[in-house]
């Protein structure tokens, strides 16, 4: 993969996600629908949108064995990644949510990366501490505090998505597995989990039109196709990088928090996200060079 391509399939990836955000956001806050239906639409229409993209694309040879593609445990991951994303939105801001998701990815790849054998150095450890000082400085207790229920349920949705990702990187390595294979397998997979929560939350359910359209396009477009977009890309980045490169993702979020969902921009979000980005960018930035063979 060329390098602009990857560059511009990443940023494509990252908007995806940015939506996903502002997306369930806006129908856990404006709509009535309840959180197990607005996860059960989002996975199941994001698994029939897929499987038919495999049907009818070059890999429909393959489209009847999605049921050994995957894995039970990147399905789990999906799963749980999902439940605490959409519960955590409805009770968070969405800029908020972000910076803590998204801070929570980057420090666990981090810790997945370190066992792969990714060593990071003096300067890169001060960026990772950093990170995590700022994730701390916007769930300090306060006025501003966002709401603790919901800011654990972002930071558990970091690390599924983390165990999520890194599942994905090692499944698409084989010749015989596409990343939209792999995404397709995990959301089948995921479906009839979504449906046991859905059933168990039977007599809170709540449906509305436009509830019901938030939930199909955050499961089609900013799941089905971003997920197979950044799964095409994950190859290509080591796990501290694919760490780093979304913590764009929470600036977006909360600009378009503010325009689209009145959000306000507190001082504890500015230095939180300062701390965060740079801590980030010490990593990027400092990261050593491969040793050369001789």
């Amino acid at each position: 993969m060329s390098f602009q391509r990857l560059i511009f399939l990443t940023l494509l990836s990252l908007l995806a996600f940015a939506a996903n955000s502002v997306i369930t956001r806006l129908a856990l806050k404006q709509t009535a629908i309840d959180e197990a239906s607005f996860i059960a639409l989002r996975i199941g229409s994001g698994a029939i949108f897929l499987a038919l993209f495999i049907l009818f694309t070059k890999h429909k040879n393959t489209a009847v064995n999605l049921t050994h593609q995957g894995s039970w445990l990147g399905a789990l991951s999906l799963f749980a990644y999902a439940v605490s994303f959409t519960y955590g939105y409805g009770l968070i801001a969405a800029g908020t949510g972000a910076l803590i998701l998204f801070g929570a990815v980057q420090v666990t790849m981090s810790v997945i990366g370190y066992y792969a054998g990714e060593r990071l150095n003096k300067v890169q450890i001060s960026g990772f501490i950093l990170a995590i000082v700022g994730l701390g400085i916007l769930m300090l207790p306060g006025l501003e505090a966002p709401s603790l229920l919901g800011a654990s349920l972002m930071c558990l949705s970091g690390i599924a998505w983390s165990l999520y990702s890194h599942q994905g990187k090692g499944s698409t390595t084989s010749p015989s597995t596409s990343p939209a294979i792999s995404t397709a397998a995990n959301f089948i997979k995921a479906v009839p989990m979504v449906l046991l929560l859905w059933l168990c939350n039977y007599s809170a359910i709540t449906l509305d039109t436009a509830g019901v359209i938030y939930a199909l396009i955050s499961g089609v477009v900013t799941s089905g196709m971003g997920y197979i977009v950044w799964y095409s890309v994950l190859p290509q980045l080591k796990s501290t990088q694919a760490a780093i490169v979304q913590l764009s993702v929470p600036v977006i979020v909360t600009l378009a928090g503010v325009f689209l969902l009145n959000e306000t921009i507190t001082l504890r979000i500015v230095t939180a996200t300062a701390a965060i980005l740079s801590g980030t960018l010490l990593v990027l930035m400092f990261k050593k060079a491969p040793k050369q063979k001789k």
